[in-house]
């Protein structure tokens, strides 16, 4: 798959949160699958075991967003629908 991009909610940022950048993250509440705009919550846990959550808002904004994240890029879905067509 491609890159999701997540926006971290309305005042906070990465120095807000504690974030060093070596954490390991985790997204939950995506099982039932991505639609545009949907909250999501992520998990980050330290070298040392210590984790904290933060909601984020899925930047996927259209259905055709979401049509390229899942093909895993534009250029995976223009290629397939080439080979397919």
């Amino acid at each position: 798959m491609g890159v999701l991009p997540l926006q971290y909610a309305a005042g906070e940022n990465a120095a807000t949160l504690g974030l060093t950048g070596r954490e390991t993250l985790s997204v939950r509440g995506l099982d039932g699958g991505i639609t545009p705009g949907q909250t999501a919550m992520v998990e980050a846990l330290t070298d040392d075991g210590a984790s904290s959550t933060f909601d984020v808002t899925v930047r996927i904004d259209a259905e055709a967003e979401l049509e390229y994240f899942r093909a895993g890029g534009i250029l995976r879905l223009v290629l397939a629908q080439m080979l397919a067509g």
